[in-house]
């Protein structure tokens, strides 16, 4: 706005004659904003006095309001330090007058008042703290600051927190203030007398805003969220306030946090201060705990301010009372901590944006958002109102009619207007609102713990996350939800025991049963969980927080492939700047889609087939996203890799692009160091020794536990020489191997190998070389004979542990896939997968083609029984610990009715395989002799 403030509305007098003497006490006014001045006089005192002190000023602000609020500012900015005090207090008449007029007239939106004042606040804040600042250094208070400190205030940092920290401050609001210092700025001798000398700056320099003097006050500072402000002094160092964050930081003061700013002092420091403290306020996991706090809160306020009760509009707290602005600000900002640690985009201070991020995120309906929104606007414009009719520091309605009327007259309407639509909006608010708080409002119909085992229930109490009184408590709301759903499952007492193994597995439980009660559907995917699949159980009690995948984006929408993986770790990991963070972040995303395809398969979603290509691309984006954070890592100390750096070349099941929940990764690591023999670091290695320990470092970012556990078994061994050659590879090392010194096991591997991470250029070399390699002629009576006997060696070194092992044994998986590689190496193809090999094996006249489809078949229903089997148990199963739902889970998988039924068809599979390929192997021999 240039022109003159713009009238879209104006407030009516109360008491006319009040109104008649402001208009009189300005001139040089329009007729409209004389209306203006008359209906704001009239019905506020404490307005109609400051229209009266800036009489001489008010008319040319009218006409240019944009620019004498920039003037106001910049005046107050220049103040010099002994006319602080005054000019302040001058600035603040100004700048409320200001914008209580835009305000009124309807000139200025809500967000553009609030914004106002808070702008000033933090002006106000700065020029108070500087000026005190720059007296301590000119009297050498401040060790080692000279005059150059003043403008960062020597390190200073002041947080504005609350609504001045979400620019939604009030017009009669105390700013709510945390001050810090860096201590890093002082040496550490001169400590003390630093913070003593920032003690007295912030003592002085609140007093300065908050003394009441001839002309009034700036502003009343309130320094009480602070950590622990009954022993803690005013200004705490930077590093001891990080040490309680960490150590006994508070829910409320985690919420409190998502407003706060940096709005005076040195604001870099204050910066740096709050992204330290961003793993305190926003959880890594979705946060339903929050919840419990947040109500606990709720109902502590209204015990301690005694606004609970029936609704009623006279005295009523526009703030803290029923429905009231504390109501939304508690509702959003509790959902902001449910999930904004897993979403940065919800990490808003100001209560409308944050609205409209949980809206735009699907964490609360659209209407729900628009409604919050349009009561919050309605609430703070007569919170407003209430605070211009004497600048008081309230929230309450007034209990007279007269107060009532007098704020119904600053809105321009009737008290009865006012009174019926304050009714409406807070019991809207109220109804919106309390059923996210309440837990356990709505309880399930009532199951008989009788019909359960007595000695299962009575044992749960003693388990470590029922220890704690807190876990318990939300546990015994649970229950009846649990048991429930329990009595439904074609198997009670069945599902009851693998609840109690999921149980009996857990760490803690206050995050999980928050989480559980705030989303009970979530209690049928658990039963049907910790009822099928031993091993997704057994994984779910000790990575809890998986359940946040199933909340947070499209859990069970079509898989996204591996490109779409690649590029949403990478980037995630590019957020993280320590090392182990990246690492730790990695292991929690890889876990919770992992855990998506694992719920995928056991609900049919998926078959083996395809839940096998999932794991392997899921394992491949993995690799492909770490690989740049180890590389970056390592070359911190021993500088970038020499040549063109490493690619990692899967082999088995990695290789070929299918493997089960429970797989290693067969690796080999290639490195091409070109003409560089040595590394340009801080802490230089010889090539052959860089890349060796590269790979190490790889591997344990791959494999340690971390406290999000470990992401993959590695397995090295297919490397040239196996354990006894180097742990890396040169690429001229790799390729003379494999050309003059490989056994044929070596190149039948070679035929499923595929590079899944690193240098493009080495990685499209690998595979030329894989292709021309597998392209030339071999010796089929060679090939045949070290098939036969690598068959004898595997049968010695592991026999199959009963019906279910679909792996090893003759006629199974490893015996087909050799049959498959044998078929590809000898038909000179390149293609990876077992399918694809045996067509190979039928080019190469092994194997008619109806001895093809009978392998085929039955490698797809080993692998559907591998698969399956991986996923319930972790390893082989028998048919006694299958379960009801394991059982069904394998029928399922596999396309049969019963178990009886499935067994049978898998030993005829076996024998028939089996036979096939001991008769190419005995013809082959025959041949050779």
């Amino acid at each position: 706005m240039t022109g003159p403030l713009t009238i879209h509305r104006v407030p009516r007098a109360f008491d006319a004659s009040l109104g008649d003497e402001a208009l009189n006490a300005v001139p040089g006014i329009t007729p409209e904003q004389g209306e203006l001045i008359a209906g704001t006089a009239g019905s506020s005192p404490y307005l109609k006095g400051l229209i009266e002190h800036e009489r001489e000023w008010l008319p040319s602000a009218l006409q240019l309001p944009d620019q004498a609020f920039a003037d106001v500012m910049d005046a107050a900015r220049a103040l010099p330090p002994d006319q602080l005090k005054p000019g302040l207090r001058q600035a603040k008449r100004r700048m409320a007058l200001l914008t209580a007029l835009a305000d009124l007239a309807g000139a200025w939106p809500l967000e553009k008042v609030t914004a106002a004042l808070t702008d000033f606040g933090a002006l106000a804040a700065d020029v108070a703290a500087k000026a005190e600042i720059a007296a301590l250094i000119r009297r050498g208070k401040l060790p080692g600051m000279t005059e150059d400190d003043v403008a960062t205030a020597a390190g200073m940092i002041i947080l504005a927190m609350g609504k001045m920290g979400a620019h939604e401050l009030n017009y009669s609001s105390d700013i709510d203030l945390i001050v810090l210092f860096d201590e890093t700025r002082f040496d550490p001798d001169d400590f003390f007398d630093a913070r003593q000398g920032m003690v007295r700056a912030t003592r002085n320099f609140c007093a300065t805003l908050s003394d009441k003097t001839a002309d009034g006050y700036v502003f009343r500072t309130d320094l009480r969220l602070r950590p622990d402000p009954a022993v803690t002094p005013v200004c705490l160092a930077t590093e001891a306030a990080e040490r309680y964050y960490e150590s006994l930081g508070r829910t409320w003061e985690r919420a409190a946090y998502i407003k706060a700013r940096p709005c005076a002092g040195d604001i870099a420091a204050g910066q740096r201060f709050l992204d330290a403290l961003r793993p305190f306020v926003w959880r890594r996991h979705l946060d339903f705990a929050a919840i419990q706090d947040a109500h606990d809160m709720r109902l502590r306020i209204r015990e301690n301010k005694g606004t609970g009760g029936a609704l009623t509009i006279p005295g009523h707290d526009m703030k803290l009372g029923q429905g009231g602005i504390r109501e939304i600000e508690f509702f959003t900002q509790t959902r902001q901590l449910i999930a904004g640690g897993r979403d940065p985009d919800l990490r808003v201070r100001g209560t409308v944006p944050g609205l409209a991020a949980l809206a735009g995120k699907d964490w609360i309906p659209q209407d729900v958002a628009e409604k919050l929104t349009d009561h919050y606007r309605a609430h703070r414009e007569v919170e407003h109102r209430i605070q211009m009719v004497h600048d008081a520091q309230t929230h309450k309605v007034p209990q007279s009619p007269d107060g009532i009327e007098r704020v119904a007259c600053l809105m321009g309407i009737d008290s009865a207007e006012l009174t019926a639509d304050l009714t409406r909006r807070l019991t809207e608010v109220h109804e919106l609102t309390e059923g996210f708080f309440a837990p356990g409002s709505s309880t399930p119909a009532p199951v008989s713990e009788a019909e359960f085992d007595q000695n299962v229930l009575a044992r749960w109490t003693t388990y470590p996350a029922l220890r704690s009184q807190r876990g318990a408590r939300i546990f015994e709301r649970l229950k009846p939800e649990l048991l429930s759903r329990l009595s439904k499952t074609a198997k009670p007492d069945e599902a009851l025991r693998a609840l109690d193994g999921f149980l009996a597995g857990l760490p803690a439980g206050v995050q999980l049963f928050s989480l559980f009660e705030a989303n009970p559907h979530l209690i049928d995917l658990l039963v049907d969980i910790v009822g099928t699949s031993h091993a997704l159980a057994a994984h779910l009690s000790q990575n809890a927080s998986v359940f946040d995948a199933v909340l947070v984006g499209s859990f069970f929408s079509d898989w996204p492939g591996q490109a779409a993986l690649e590029v949403e770790l990478s980037q995630a990991l590019q957020q993280e700047a320590d090392y182990e963070t990246q690492l730790d972040f990695a292991r929690r995303w890889c876990k919770e889609w992992h855990f998506r395809v694992g719920v995928h398969h056991l609900r049919g979603l998926i078959d083996g087939v395809r839940a096998g290509q999932q794991y392997a691309e899921l394992a491949s984006a993995v690799i492909t996203a770490i690989l740049p954070c180890v590389t970056d890592q390592f070359a911190k100390k021993h500088g970038p890799a020499p040549g063109r750096g490493v690619a990692v070349l899967g082999m088995g099941s990695l290789g070929a692009g299918q493997i089960n929940s429970q797989s290693d990764l067969d690796m080999i690591v290639i490195y091409d160091p070109l003409d560089q023999d040595m590394s340009d670091g801080p802490r230089p290695l010889a090539t052959r020794t860089y890349y060796a320990r590269f790979t190490q470092a790889l591997i344990t970012a791959l494999s340690a536990p971390m406290s999000q556990g470990r992401l993959y078994e590695v397995d090295m061994r297919l490397r040239p020489s196996g354990n006894q050659g180097p742990v890396a590879t040169s690429w001229a090392s790799f390729t003379n191997y494999q050309r003059n010194e490989a056994w044929v096991w070596e190149h039948l591997a070679l035929t499923r190998a595929h590079v899944v991470a690193g240098d493009a250029g080495l990685a499209q070399d690998i595979e030329s070389f894989r292709t021309d390699f597998l392209s030339r002629p071999q010796d089929s009576l060679k090939v045949l004979r070290e098939v036969a006997e690598m068959r004898v060696r595997l049968a010695a070194a592991k026999s199959p542990s009963g019906i279910w092992d679909a792996k090893n044994g003759a006629g199974r998986m490893m015996d087909i896939e050799l049959m498959a590689q044998a078929g590809t190496l000898l038909s000179s193809a390149t293609q990876r997968d077992v399918h694809s090999g045996l067509d190979g094996a039928v080019a190469a006249e092994l194997l008619d083609v109806a001895q093809a489809q009978t392998l085929k078949q039955a490698y797809d229903l080993c692998w559907s029984v591998q698969c399956a089997a991986q996923l319930l148990s972790g390893k082989g199963i028998e048919a006694d610990i299958v379960g009801e739902g394991g059982a069904a889970f394998l029928c399922r998988a596999t396309g049969f009715e019963q178990v009886e039924q499935l067994q049978g068809a898998l030993q005829e599979s076996y024998t028939a395989a089996a036979g096939i390929i001991d008769r190419v192997l005995e013809e082959g021999q025959d041949a050779a002799q």
